[in-house]
């Protein structure tokens, strides 16, 4: 078997070869007029003139004065047929001996159909257009290693059609909700990724340092605080889609940097929200169905969705009344029911640490099971310290938490708006943090915002890498994220 060495070695003598004979093996431009899907589709009318074509050469097979190949560009495959008679001997010969498959070329000629009846491309000039060096991997030999595959995601992407199919179909759900929320008048805005104050979300923030002010400073967690800066300011609909990051474990349904959207609506509540977003999620599976979208758990969308108490669900599902229930008896639950976790059981009384163990039951007893869209709504107050109290019982907030396919997908509420109770709660939360709990911090420009009056508003959250997962049918985030972060090799 050839060695890779060796068949870059040779690459790189055909390349010098190419310089040799005064042809630039990575010119700066092409000639191309069209794509291969418009020579597919226009066929009959370009058969009418000379068009030009390019793309990475996938295949070749030569028989002697005549050559057929087929290219590839980001639409489609195409087959061109080369002929020594119509090329003349030098180029034809030119071709075979510095052209491999893994080479970007342009071919420019006339169409028309073999006897097979595949529709192709008589080619009377070609050009190189990028040399490759190393050869492309076997389907099935050199990528059917997951992990390599999200390590080398260009050769993924070059030698799996179905991946490279699943990022364009995460790009249109991307672009269906912005459609979608520009349409009802939301505006987009952008917000600081360095944030002082790192806040908005539960969660260990990535810290870093800015040598101009000599500012300690972190990777943002969350856009939520700012974003309602900005129902201060006077806009009333506005959305974030961007990048947060969070120092925590990697796993399935875990990548330390991560698409949110986020977006705020004044005047609405969460039930507003839940309405609104039946229909954008609809929106997105409408728009998704050029794709042949197969939805293999069977996840039913229709609307209306399913909407459960959260304090009813934890109780059917473990037997445990959390308005009763001790540290000491979520600890003696978790070890019964064998719950994995990393939240290390100690003896407390914070109401923040409570709050942790109930969410770790919910997440790894509760959340698998729901497979059809459930609203998980009306969270305890000590576990939403952004979120505004229930009217008709305010030891619960007016939050839902939307389900689908066993994964949490996103985190709504009725923003709190009241600046002496959100100072009170946030303060509480900073003492927790000082006792080295994982807390929400205390932002005191942003409580000075909310003393200037913020309207009553409904906020929304969605992960849209869980999101893009559960509608192109992964399993991983890393099968729906370009290049997720992964540990070097040695």
């Amino acid at each position: 078997m050839t060695s890779l060495k060796n068949i870059r070695e040779t690459r790189i003598e055909k390349l010098v070869k190419l310089k040799k004979a005064g042809i630039n093996p990575y010119p700066e431009s092409s000639s191309r007029t069209h794509t291969c899907i418009e020579a597919v589709n226009h066929f009959k009318k370009l058969r009418k003139r000379k068009i030009y074509l390019t793309g990475r050469v996938r295949s070749i097979r030569a028989h002697g004065g005549s050559t057929f190949l087929h290219i590839q560009d980001s639409t489609s495959k195409f087959q061109i047929y080369l002929k020594k008679d119509v090329l003349g001997e030098k180029s034809y010969k030119l071709f075979l001996e510095s052209i491999d498959i893994g080479d970007f070329i342009e071919v420019g000629g006339n169409l028309f159909i073999t006897k097979k009846g595949e529709k192709t491309l008589e080619a009377e000039d070609w050009r190189i257009l990028a040399k490759s060096l190393l050869p492309m991997p076997e389907k099935w030999h050199g990528l059917k290693d997951i992990e390599k595959r999200s390590r080398k995601r260009y050769l993924d992407l070059i030698m799996n059609e179905e991946s490279r199919e699943r990022f364009e179909m995460r790009s249109l759900i991307i672009k269906s909700i912005r459609e979608f929320l520009h349409k009802r008048g939301f505006i987009e805005v952008e917000t600081p990724i360095l944030q002082g104050i790192p806040g908005g979300a539960l969660a260990t923030p990535f810290k870093t340092h800015l040598n101009a002010l000599n500012l300690d400073l972190y990777l943002r967690i969350a856009p939520e605080l700012y974003l309602k800066r900005l129902l201060v300011g006077g806009f009333e609909k506005i959305f974030e889609i961007g990048r947060c990051f969070r120092n925590e474990g990697i796993d399935a349904l875990h990548n330390p940097e991560f698409t949110m959207l986020e977006f705020y609506w004044a005047y609405a509540d969460y039930k507003n929200l839940m309405g609104l977003t039946e229909k954008m999620l609809n929106n997105v599976i409408s728009n998704l169905k050029s794709y042949n979208l197969i939805n293999e758990k069977n996840i039913d969308f229709s609307v209306p969705w399913k909407k459960i108490e959260f304090d009813g669900l934890i109780q059917e599902n473990t037997g445990i009344d959390i308005w009763k229930a001790k540290v000491e008896d979520l600890h003696r639950k978790i070890k019964q029911m064998d719950i994995k976790t990393e939240i290390k059981l100690i003896k407390s009384k914070s109401e923040l640490y409570k709050a942790k163990l109930v969410d770790e039951i919910f997440k790894k007893v509760c959340v698998p099971k729901l497979i059809n869209p459930v609203f998980v709504i009306n969270h305890p107050k000590f576990m939403s310290p952004l979120a505004k109290p229930l009217k008709r019982d305010p030891n619960k907030s007016a939050r839902f938490q939307l389900i689908i396919s066993g994964t949490e997908v996103a985190n709504a509420y009725s923003e709190l708006n009241d600046p002496i109770l959100q100072k009170e709660m946030l303060i509480s939360q900073e003492k927790a943090f000082k006792r080295g709990e994982e807390a929400q911090r205390y932002d005191e420009d942003f409580i000075t915002a909310l003393e200037y009056g913020m309207p009553p508003a409904a906020g929304f959250g969605m992960g849209l890498d869980r999101l893009a997962m559960i509608l192109t049918n992964c399993s991983n985030l890393r099968d729906i994220i370009l290049f997720p972060l992964m540990k070097p090799k040695e």
